[in-house]
C-alpha cells in the first residue's frame, strides 16, 4: 500500500513542517509515525545524505505519556528501512542532535516541545543538522510503501515488537560537552535553583551545574507532564520563581521546556528573563561577531552595539540556521543565532584556553543558562544588573490558543490593502485609538507594526500549533505587558465581531 506524506497530512491531521511532524497524540498512530519516519529516511537516501547500508539513526524522546509508543514506531521504521536504530532514551533535543552531528548520522527526537501532553511530535535532523525549508518540501513529496498487514484498523501495530535497548552514550556526551569546555569549579560559590518540572533535561541540568562547582537545589519536580512555554510563561511559574528566590536567595533559577531546547533563566529576584534578552547575553559571553535573530526579537540587540552584524530573519529556527550559514560564508568568525523563545544556536566552534566548544546549530538551552551566569560572574554583576545594562527595550508575548491558522490569516488580510497608506489606515482603524499613529510596517513574518512613539506590536500565526501570537515591545516591562494585554483584547473583540471565535 502506497501513501504520499502530503495525503497523510490531510488524512491524519498530523501536520508536517520544518519543526517536524506534530499533532494530537491519538492521531499520531503507529502507522502515521512509521510513515513519516520512512518518508524522512527515503528523502535522505534520495539526496545522498544516508547512502550506506545499516547506518545508525539516533532516536530520543521527552517525558510525555505517548512518547514511548511513538519512539517504538520510529525505531521500527528505522529498522524496517534497513538501518540501525540507536535508542538514546529520554534526553534533551540538543543532546540527540549533538549525537547525530558527532557520529555523522540522522537524529530524531520524539517531542511536542512546550505544547500540552495530549499532543506530540517528531523532530527530524539530517546528518548536518536541522531540516530546512527545502528539506521540508522534499520530505512532503515522498511516497512511502506500507505493509497493510502490519497495522490494525486503528492504525496501531498488529503485533508489538520487542523494545529497542537504550544506550546512554548520547546523554553522557552532552554533559561532557560543557564540563570538558569550561574550567572546573568555574561556578564555585554560585547558588542555583533548578526548576525541574517535567523537563527532560531536569537531571542533566543538576549534573552540569554541580559539575561546574555550583551549589544546586532541585525544585518542583513533577511526574506529570507540565507544558512550560518559555515564550508565554505561566503565572504559576512566575509566582513559584519569586517565592523560591525570596526563600532561598539563589543567584539564579534555571529551567527549560519539555524537550529542553529552550531555556528559562531568572535573576536573583526570581524574575524570568525574556528569551531574546537571555540570547543577547549569551551571544555577548561567546564573543559573537554575527547574530541572526527573528524579526520578533528585542531591538536591544542592535541598540547595545555589542555585535558587528545583526541579521533579522523570519520566525523559526530553519530561517535562523539559513542566515547563520550565509553569515559564515561571508566571513564571520563567531556566528550565533537565537529566538524569542530563548532557543540559542551556535554555528561556529568556540575556542578558549586550549579547549573547544563544538558548533551545535540547533536550539540548546544549557548554553544560554551557562552563558548568562558566566557573563554576570565575568563582569562582577548580578544577573539583574546585567540585564539592566542593556538598552531599555522590553518585550512581552501572548497567544490566542486553539485558534485555526485560517482565522489568523483572515485577520492579517485586513491589513493587506495593496498600498502602504491603505495598510497604515487599516491598522490605525483597529489599533490607533490604543497605540497612536503607525510609523512603519514590516512584513518579514506576519505583520510587525512600529508606532510613532516607538512601541511595537507584531502579529502572526504560530508555525507549529493552532495559535495566533502577539509580540509587543516598549521602553518598560509594565508598558510592554500593558500593550500586549490591550492588543490581545482588541484581537478577541475583532474575532468575536467577525464570528471567528
Amino acid at each position: 500500500m502506497k501513501i504520499s506524506l502530503q495525503d497523510l497530512m490531510s488524512q491524519s491531521g498530523v501536520q508536517f513542517g520544518t519543526s517536524g511532524a506534530r499533532g494530537l497524540a491519538v492521531a499520531m498512530t503507529d502507522r502515521v509515525c512509521y510513515a513519516y519516519t520512512l518518508g524522512f529516511l527515503q528523502y535522505l537516501q534520495a539526496v545522498g545524505d544516508l547512502p550506506w547500508p545499516r547506518a545508525e539513526v539516533a532516536v530520543a524522546g521527552d517525558f510525555r505519556l505517548s512518547t514511548d509508543r511513538v519512539m517504538a514506531a520510529v525505531c521500527r521504521a528505522v529498522a524496517d528501512a534497513g538501518y540501525t536504530p540507536l535508542n538514546c532514551g529520554k534526553i534533551p533535543s540538543p543532546a540527540v542532535a549533538l549525537c547525530g552531528l558527532v557520529r555523522g548520522i540522522p537524529a530524531l527526537m520524539v517531542t511536542g516541545s512546550h505544547i500540552p501532553d495530549d499532543r506530540n511530535g517528531i523532530k527530524f535532523n539530517k546528518v548536518a543538522g536541522e531540516i530546512l525549508k527545502d528539506d521540508e518540501t522534499g520530505i512532503r513529496r515522498q511516497v512511502v510503501e506500507l505493509d497493510a498487514n502490519q497495522f490494525a484498523a486503528d492504525g496501531q501495530f498488529a503485533q508489538v515488537a520487542a523494545p529497542c535497548p537504550v544506550r546512554q552514550e548520547a546523554g553522557a556526551a552532552y554533559v561532557r560537552r560543557y564540563l570538558d569546555f569550561l574550567p572546573a569549579n568555574i561556578l564555585a560559590g554560585c547558588r542555583v535553583g533548578v526548576y525541574q518540572h517535567s523537563a527532560v533535561a531536569r537531571d542533566v541540568l543538576v549534573e552540569i551545574f554541580r559539575g561546574l562547582g555550583a551549589e544546586v537545589t532541585p525544585l518542583g519536580r513533577s511526574e506529570k507532564f507540565i507544558p512550560v512555554d518559555t515564550e508565554a510563561i505561566r503565572p504559576e511559574d512566575v509566582e513559584l520563581a519569586r517565592c523560591w528566590a525570596s526563600e532561598q536567595r539563589f543567584d539564579a533559577l534555571v529551567s527549560a521546556d519539555g524537550d529542553s531546547d529552550r531555556p528559562l533563566i531568572s535573576d536573583e529576584h526570581g524574575t524570568w528573563l525574556r528569551g531574546d534578552v537571555a540570547g543577547i547575553l549569551c551571544a555577548r559571553f561567546l564573543g559573537a561577531d554575527s547574530v541572526s535573530t527573528p524579526v520578533s526579537c528585542n531591538t536591544a540587540v542592535e541598540q547595545c552595539g555589542w555585535f558587528a552584524e545583526v541579521r533579522r530573519t523570519r520566525i523559526g529556527s530553519p530561517f535562523v540556521v539559513a542566515s547563520m550559514i550565509e553569515a559564515s560564508a561571508h566571513g564571520a568568525k563567531c556566528v550565533v543565532g537565537y529566538e524569542a523563545n530563548g532557543g540559542f544556536l551556535l554555528h561556529s566552534d568556540v575556542r578558549r584556553g586550549g579547549r573547544t566548544l563544538r558548533a551545535l546549530p540547533t536550539r540548546d538551552a544549557v548554553l544560554v543558562l551557562l552563558g548568562g551566569l558566566l557573563l554576570a560572574r565575568r563582569e562582577g554583576r548580578t544577573v539583574s544588573q546585567l540585564a539592566a545594562s542593556l538598552p531599555a527595550r522590553f518585550t512581552a508575548s501572548d497567544r490566542l490558543q486553539n485558534f485555526p491558522v485560517e482565522q489568523s490569516q483572515a485577520i492579517l488580510r485586513r491589513f493587506s490593502t495593496g498600498s502602504d497608506a491603505g495598510d497604515r489606515a487599516a491598522l490605525e482603524s483597529v489599533f490607533g485609538a490604543a497605540f497612536g499613529p503607525v510609523a512603519g510596517v514590516d512584513r518579514t513574518d506576519g505583520v510587525r507594526v512600529t508606532f510613532a512613539n516607538g512601541e511595537i506590536i507584531h502579529l502572526r500565526p504560530s508555525g507549529n500549533a493552532p495559535e495566533f501570537r502577539c509580540y509587543t515591545e516598549a521602553d518598560s516591562p509594565p508598558r510592554a505587558s500593558e500593550i500586549n494585554a490591550g492588543c490581545m483584547e482588541i484581537l478577541r473583540q475583532q474575532s468575536a465581531m467577525a464570528g471567528a471565535i
